[in-house]
C-alpha cells in the first residue's frame, strides 16, 4: 500500500543552539525565512520557537510570534504553522531554600504559556504532557496545568500536537483524551533521546506506538546525533516523521482533513482514503 509522509521541521528549538551555529536563525525574519525554505525543500509544518534578537536566548514575547507568524502567512506559503507552548515550564531549585526558585526558573501561569496561540491562532501547537528532569533543571507540566492549556488551546480551534516524552506523559494524554480536555484521537509527537527521559531506540519508538489510541496521527524525532535514525526508522515504521534542529489552522479542523498536499510533501502518490496531510493513524 503506497502512503503519504508528513515531515515537520523545527528551524529553531528551545536550547542555546545559536551559541554553537550561527547559522540557527535567530530574528523573526530569519526564523520566518527558514520556515519558508523548509516548506520549499518539502516540509509539510513548520514548529517555532523564538528568540530574544538582541541576546539569542528563548523568548516568550507575543510579539516576536506575532512578526514571525504573519511572516510566514505573508508569503502565501501552505505550511502548516505550529507553535511552542513549551516555555515557561522550568524550574531550578534555589541552592539556600530548594522551595524558592533560583536562577534559570520560568515557571508561569498556563494562561501565559498559551497566550500566544489564543491570539494567534496557528494550525497546530505543541503540548508538553507531563513533567520530567530536563538536563540540570525539572521540566513541570502538572496535569491541573495541561488541563487548563489543553482548554485553551481546544477552545482557541487548534489542533495541540501532544509532545510525549516517556511513556507516563503518553498514558497523561489519553486520559485527557478520555476527560474531553482533547479531542479524540489526539496527535502525538514521540520524543526520544532527551536526557532524561525516553531513550531514543528502535525498541523504545515501538514501545510508546504501541500505547497510542487507535487511529491516532503520529509524530517521532531522536534528538542530536539520534535524529536521523529515529527520522529513518519512524518513516519506517509508517506515514509521518519529524525532522528538527532543536534535537528534533487557523481552524477548529485541521486543514489537511479537506485539502490535498503539494506533491512535493509526500513520499508516495496516493493514498486509500482522506486525510491526505497527516495520514498515520496506524
Amino acid at each position: 500500500m503506497q502512503r503519504k509522509v508528513m515531515i515537520s521541521c523545527a528551524v529553531t528549538g528551545s536550547a542555546d543552539t545559536p551559541g554553537r551555529n550561527p547559522a540557527v536563525p535567530v530574528t523573526p525574519a530569519q526564523i520566518a525565512q527558514s520556515a519558508i525554505d523548509a516548506a520549499k525543500a518539502g516540509a509539510a509544518i513548520v514548529h517555532i520557537h523564538v528568540r530574544d534578537p538582541q541576546t539569542t536566548r528563548p523568548s516568550m514575547d507575543a510579539s516576536l510570534y506575532k512578526e514571525v507568524v504573519d511572516r510566514i502567512r505573508a508569503s502565501g506559503s501552505d505550511v502548516l504553522i505550529n507553535l511552542t507552548t513549551g516555555p515557561g515550564a522550568r524550574f531550578v531549585p534555589g541552592n539556600d531554600d530548594p522551595q524558592k526558585p533560583g536562577p534559570g526558573t520560568t515557571i508561569k501561569p498556563p494562561a501565559e504559556r498559551v497566550r500566544h496561540v489564543v491570539a494567534l491562532k496557528p494550525d497546530i501547537c505543541s503540548l508538553d504532557m507531563g513533567s520530567m528532569n530536563m538536563g540540570p533543571h525539572v521540566f513541570i507540566n502538572t496535569p491541573s496545568h495541561l488541563e487548563a492549556m489543553a482548554v485553551a488551546i481546544r477552545d482557541a480551534g487548534v489542533l495541540p500536537e501532544l509532545e510525549v516524552f516517556e511513556t507516563g506523559h503518553l498514558l497523561l494524554a489519553k486520559r485527557l483524551i478520555e476527560s474531553g480536555h482533547i479531542k479524540a484521537p489526539g496527535m502525538f509527537q514521540i520524543c526520544l533521546g532527551i536526557a532524561w527521559a525516553q531513550p531514543a531506540t528502535p525498541e523504545a519508538m515501538s514501545y510508546m506506538r504501541s500505547l497510542l489510541p487507535a487511529g491516532s496521527p503520529w509524530f517521532a524525532f531522536g534528538i542530536s546525533l539520534h535524529q536521523f535514525p529515529m527520522a529513518a526508522i519512524r518513516g519506517w515504521a509508517s506515514r509521518t516523521t519529524s525532522i528538527s534542529k532543536r534535537a528534533s489552522s487557523r481552524r477548529a479542523t485541521p486543514r489537511w482533513w479537506r485539502r490535498p498536499p503539494r506533491s512535493s510533501r509526500s513520499s508516495a502518490t496516493s493514498s486509500p482514503r482522506p486525510p491526505t496531510r497527516a495520514q498515520s493513524s496506524d
